[in-house]
């Protein structure tokens, strides 16, 4: 069993610029653990089912504003309902869930996969993780998983460091 180093990440956390210090460190440790093109995080709200980008890594392509309706297809069942990382690892699988697969695309991006934020049992947002076709081995994916816990620092950081999860639903 490997340990992951979330050295950085905590010293993001104590400074400054909140909680944009503390995205730009988990973008670095997705980064270190698992590779990735274009890295967003999305703020989730089960409730009202919509989601809002509060971190691009592309922020001309993607980026940070508003919110939009979840995606009800097979990829919020496996995110959002079963709370697992979905993973696409070609273009015609992105296409399949995703209507900017062509945006995506043209990143050089063909592989994804949206790690979960659970939270109290609710998913309140998504790690996203894009990059070249057959990028996201089943390895990737399982070193994925480390990402969680500073996902859920990142969320409640940003909700204002509350554990209600009905607060920080609707970050």
């Amino acid at each position: 069993m490997t340990t992951t180093d979330y050295t950085a990440f905590v010293s993001a956390l104590a400074g400054e610029g909140q909680p944009m210090a503390a995205y730009a460190a988990l973008e670095a440790l997705t980064q270190a653990l698992v590779g990735v093109k274009l890295f967003t995080i999305m703020t989730s709200d089960t409730t009202t089912r919509v989601a809002e980008r509060v971190y691009s890594n592309m922020p001309e392509q993607y980026p940070v504003s508003g919110t939009k309706p979840y995606n009800e297809t097979h990829w919020s069942d496996i995110t959002l309902t079963q709370q697992k990382t979905f993973v696409a690892n070609t273009i015609e699988e992105i296409a399949e869930v995703f209507g900017d697969y062509e945006l995506i695309d043209s990143l050089g991006c063909q592989s994804v996969i949206n790690v979960p934020i659970v939270v109290g049992g609710t998913v309140i947002g998504t790690i996203n993780c894009l990059h070249e076709a057959g990028f996201y081995t089943p390895e990737r994916v399982a070193a994925a998983e480390a990402l969680k816990m500073p996902g859920a620092v990142c969320m409640l950081l940003a909700a204002g460091g509350g554990s209600d999860s009905e607060n920080i639903a609707v970050v």
